[in-house]
């Protein structure tokens, strides 16, 4: 790919900070729009310019000097979509459908959009492909789904090329920038929370699941397995075709293997407590990744559960402490 511009919405956040470092060390410029409304400011990795502000406002920063746009700018709680829906079809439908029409104003005509396995629901067969049927269950996959559909009238209307990057279940740290969500959802950093002693015992939801320990199964993706696909999506796009790529390892790890991994990295005790089973929990959960390895060239190389729980460890212990060299525009308010 040869060197270029490219703005990242959302690039505060977990994994829009580490698509933005591998843009970096590719050698692109790149340009971090974000509210820090979920993000934060020392996420912006050295190098990048930063903007504070809405995505709803990229158009007073989009130019034709742009070479494309990774969008990562979303809300992704899915309790919270349950109960305050109107927030992620404002944000997240909303905000693309003005983020698109910026693009096409400015002519910036290559778009990574980073969407997501809950535009799926509750799966069919396992492993998951992107012929399956997609019948979210949650408005936050169904914001997700809706923008998918935005893009394909985008791309076969007005000849955009772009690619949506279903992701599963993302974790681990690269380059300083972790997970810490608030509040925290994830398997893996509440387990950590266990082992650092801030949390009393890590909850396992249901016990006798038709899985090989009784506890649910889930794909597990390295981030910096994620955000090299993202650099090779950004080449694979083509004008007036829209690809859409699951991004998992193919293979799936219990809830019983994440807690005896996080035992054996970090050498602490994480005590257990049986829950119920919580409503909507598939048994498994699996991505076939052929299309992206056909379509991108992509192929994780970090797939251990050790690697991805060891380098989230490593982040949960020390954070982030880069100090970027940003530059802050003003824009727009959160």
């Amino acid at each position: 790919m040869s060197v270029g511009k490219y703005l990242v919405t959302g690039g505060a956040g977990y994994v829009g900070s580490v698509v933005a470092q591998h843009l970096l060390e590719a050698g692109h410029q790149v340009v971090v729009l974000d509210d820090l409304s979920t993000g934060f400011r020392e996420g912006v990795p050295a190098g990048a310019e930063f903007i504070e502000g809405r995505i709803q406002d990229a158009a007073r920063w989009l130019d034709p000097t742009y070479d494309g746009v990774l969008h990562f700018a979303a809300f992704s709680q899915v309790g919270e979509s349950v109960v305050d829906p109107e927030k992620y079809w404002v944000n997240n439908v909303g905000g693309t459908t003005a983020l698109l029409a910026a693009m096409r104003e400015a002519g910036v005509r290559r778009l990574v959009f980073s969407s997501t396995a809950a535009t799926y629901g509750e799966p069919v067969s396992v492993p998951l492909t992107e012929t399956d049927p997609t019948a979210p269950t949650s408005p936050y996959g169904a914001s997700k789904l809706a923008v998918d559909h935005m893009i394909s009238g985008e791309c076969h209307a007005h000849g955009l090329a772009a690619a949506s990057l279903r992701y599963f279940n993302v974790a681990g740290a690269y380059g300083g920038c972790g997970e810490r969500h608030d509040p925290e959802s994830h398997l893996i950093p509440l387990v950590l929370q266990v082992a650092q002693g801030r949390r009393e015992a890590i909850s396992v939801y249901g016990e006798d699941y038709p899985t090989p320990d009784g506890t649910c199964v889930r794909d597990y993706i390295h981030v910096a397995d994620l955000a090299e696909a993202h650099l090779l999506a950004l080449d694979a796009v083509t004008p007036g075709d829209h690809l859409v790529c699951n991004l998992g390892n193919g293979n799936g790890f219990s809830v019983r293997e994440v807690i005896e991994t996080v035992r054996k990295v970090t050498g602490h005790p994480v005590p257990e407590v049986a829950a119920a089973r919580r409503a909507g929990d598939p048994a498994v959960l699996v991505a076939s990744a052929d299309a992206a390895r056909t379509r991108l060239g992509w192929t994780p190389t970090r797939p251990g559960l050790d690697r991805i729980v060891q380098d989230a460890w490593d982040f949960a212990r020390h954070g982030s402490a880069r100090g970027a060299e940003t530059v802050t525009v003003a824009g727009g308010g959160a």
